[in-house]
């Protein structure tokens, strides 16, 4: 990509001001953050030489972008990524600067090419009994299974639980501020609560004066996300995880069970903070697998279920 420098300030300034947003009112994550700016940086030298700010570009020319990426080889989802910053920067652009004028989203009408949505993976219950009977008494390994436990007990995300406090745990249950900044109390499983027990009996040789996390490195201060993944990694090896391991993982198994338990797809809607049903519609795909897979086993009568492809 060009130096950001040959860019003026009508391209730099609005995407500025959305980065602006996002931050503050919307709350997303730095990776979040540096996704948008990346693909809209990449957009913006695109459309530059024929265009002299964002709201001159036309819906044909990011057609034309859209044509361009596929050119370039990159692949489908790439390219409804790149194409949805530009649809979300629009929309920011008409709510905050001109909600009243005649302008259009010139993105809405341009649709990426099609894909297959890969469904989560998770692990199965007894390969989450072997990542979490951890027995080792180090105060790193005590502090790694407590998270962990807490991740599958209340199906968190890798920044809500980098973020929980001092407090916001009390009477088996957990208060969480997730996307958009929205709070949800979730029960705390009992296997959870024994550890963070253990662990804040330890806590106190990591934290300094004031600290609020629950959990901290070894520096005293709170633990970072690339932390917690790191270890988690760490963690699926030395147990023996055929499958690698990462926070996102611990909350689809979450999911994953718990739908395969109870069946109640609200209730887990509401735990995991998704703000549409169909965020989480994606864990009945999941359960519906592996009932078709206990069916084929074990039924006598059953047969090979046909492929997508066949």
């Amino acid at each position: 990509m060009a130096d950001d420098n040959a860019l003026n300030a009508q391209w730099l300034q609005p995407i500025d001001t959305f980065m602006a947003y996002l931050r503050h009112e919307k709350q997303y994550s730095a990776h979040t953050l540096s996704q948008y700016r990346t693909q809209l940086l990449q957009a913006a030298h695109y459309f530059a030489p024929n265009a002299t700010d964002w709201l001159a570009v036309s819906s044909e020319q990011i057609r034309r972008y859209s044509m361009h990426l596929r050119g370039k080889q990159y692949n489908p989802r790439s390219i409804n990524l790149k194409l949805s910053c530009i649809r979300s920067l629009y929309k920011y652009l008409k709510a905050k600067h001109s909600p009243n004028s005649a302008f259009t989203n010139p993105g809405d009408t341009i649709r990426g090419p099609k894909f297959d949505k890969p469904l989560p993976k998770n692990l199965d219950v007894d390969q989450m009994a072997q990542l979490l009977s951890i027995n080792d008494d180090d105060i790193l390994a005590i502090r790694d299974k407590a998270m962990m436990e807490l991740m599958y007990s209340s199906g968190l995300r890798i920044s809500e639980l980098v973020n929980v406090n001092i407090g916001d745990i009390r009477d088996g249950e957990i208060r969480v501020l997730g996307k958009g900044n929205k709070e949800r109390i979730i029960p705390v499983g009992g296997k959870a609560l024994q550890a963070l027990e253990r662990w804040l009996l330890l806590r106190s040789q990591f934290s300094s004066e004031g600290e609020m996390a629950v959990f901290l490195s070894k520096r005293k201060q709170r633990i970072s996300i690339r932390h917690v993944r790191e270890r988690m990694k760490e963690w699926g090896i030395k147990q023996g995880i055929s499958t690698p391991i990462h926070p996102h993982k611990l909350r689809h198994s979450f999911a994953s069970h718990m739908l395969e338990s109870s069946g109640d797809l609200r209730a887990i809607q509401e735990m995991l903070g998704h703000t549409s049903l169909s965020a989480t519609q994606v864990y009945t795909h999941l359960d519906f697998q592996h009932l078709a897979k206990v069916y084929d086993q074990a039924h006598p009568r059953a047969k090979k279920r046909p492929s997508k492809e066949d």
